[in-house]
C-alpha cells in the first residue's frame, strides 16, 4: 500500500500515528521454518541481511507482514548505511557489515494471517492481529507502536529526536495493493524526492555535482544539480554507462562540461520543504535499486 504526501502535522480522532523509519520498505513472508524479504521490485533481500534469517522464530503464526528494514545507530535509523548494505555481494563483506551495523525488521501491518488474506479488515483490527503474530520481540524484529489523536505532539517529538517524521493512518482504512490514497499520509521533518541520475560535473576542491532529471511522460526533463552528498566514490559503487551525448533533448546551459550517463540510476534527494525555494538544503541521500527511472515523473 502506498503512502501519500502531506506537509503539516494534524490531530484527529479518526487516525492513528506512528513513527516513520528512515529505512527500506519490504514485505516479509513468515512460516514455521523460514523468512523471506522482498522489496518493491520483488528483489530478495535476505542474502544481504543474513543476520535476520532466524527471526521466523519470533513469529508464532504463518503470516505476511509489511514493514521496514532499518539500521539504527544511537537510536536513529541511518539510511546511508542500510543503502550501502543493500548492494553488497561479497559474502565476507556482508558478514562483516551485519556484525558492525546489524539490521532490524519493524513490522507495521499484516496482509496474511494463518490462512486468511486480511486486507479487507480495518487497520485497527489488523494492528491487533499484528501483535498476535509475535511470540516475542528482539533487537532484530519488532512491531511498530502507535498513538491515537495526538499527531502534532508525536511529530514534534520526532523532530526533536532527529527522526524522519511520522505516518498518519485512518483507523478504518483497508489495505490497498499498489494504490495511493489519503488513508495513509506521511508527515516528514525532511522530505525527499526521486530523480534520474543523468551525469556528473567535476568541480574545484575535489567536489562533484550530479546532474539530475525527471520524466514528463516519456520525455526526460532537466532538474538541476545536486552537490551535497554527491561523489564519484558513491557513484562507482554502482554499474553505470557513460554516453557521448546529453540524455536530454538539448544540453542544459551550464552543463557543457558534464560527463553524461545513460539514464539508468535513480537517486534520492532529501531537502527541507519550503514554498519559496524549490529544494532547500538539498543533499543526496542515496542511490536506490528498487525503482525504475521512468517511475521518476514530474510532480509525483
Amino acid at each position: 500500500m502506498l503512502i501519500a504526501e502531506m506537509v503539516d502535522p494534524f490531530d484527529s480522532d479518526d487516525y492513528i500515528y506512528e513513527l516513520k523509519l528512515d529505512g527500506m520498505r519490504c514485505i516479509a513472508y513468515f512460516n514455521d521454518s523460514s523468512v523471506d524479504f522482498r522489496n518493491k521490485r520483488d528483489f530478495k533481500l535476505l542474502p544481504r541481511f543474513q543476520e535476520l534469517k532466524d527471526i521466523y522464530k519470533n513469529i508464532k503464526h504463518k503470516c505476511i507482514l509489511d514493514g521496514e528494514l532499518a539500521v539504527i545507530v544511537n537510536g536513529v535509523p541511518v539510511f546511508s548505511i542500510l543503502q550501502r548494505r543493500s548492494i553488497l555481494n561479497d559474502p565476507f563483506k556482508i558478514e562483516l557489515a551485519s556484525k558492525m551495523n546489524p539490521a532490524i525488521f519493524v513490522a507495521f501491518d499484516v496482509i496474511y494471517f494463518d490462512g486468511d488474506v486480511v486486507v479487507n479488515k480495518p487497520l485497527i483490527e489488523r494492528k491487533k492481529l499484528l501483535e498476535e503474530c509475535f511470540a516475542e520481540e528482539s533487537s532484530k524484529i519488532a512491531y511498530s507502536r502507535y498513538i491515537e489523536e495526538h499527531g502534532i505532539k508525536l511529530f514534534e517529538l520526532a523532530e526533536q529526536q532527529h527522526l524522519e517524521g511520522i505516518v498518519a493512518k485512518k483507523k478504518d482504512s483497508l489495505y490497498w495493493f499498489g494504490k495511493e490514497t489519503r488513508d495513509w499520509v506521511k508527515i516528514k521533518v525532511m522530505t525527499d524526492e526521486d530523480f534520474v541520475l543523468c551525469g556528473y560535473i567535476l568541480k574545484p576542491n575535489n567536489m562533484t555535482s550530479f546532474v539530475i532529471g525527471q520524466y514528463d511522460g516519456s520525455e526526460l526533463v532537466y532538474k538541476g544539480h545536486i552537490t551535497l552528498g554527491a561523489s564519484l566514490r558513491k557513484l562507482n559503487e554502482y554499474k553505470y554507462s557513460i554516453i557521448n551525448h546529453s540524455p536530454f533533448e538539448h544540453t542544459p546551459p551550464g552543463n557543457e562540461k558534464a560527463v553524461w550517463l545513460a539514464p539508468e540510476l535513480v537517486c534520492i534527494v532529501e531537502y527541507m520543504p519550503d514554498e519559496s525555494i524549490e529544494r532547500r538544503q538539498a543533499v543526496l541521500k542515496g542511490i536506490r535499486d528498487d525503482k525504475l527511472p521512468m517511475e521518476c515523473q514530474v510532480g509525483e
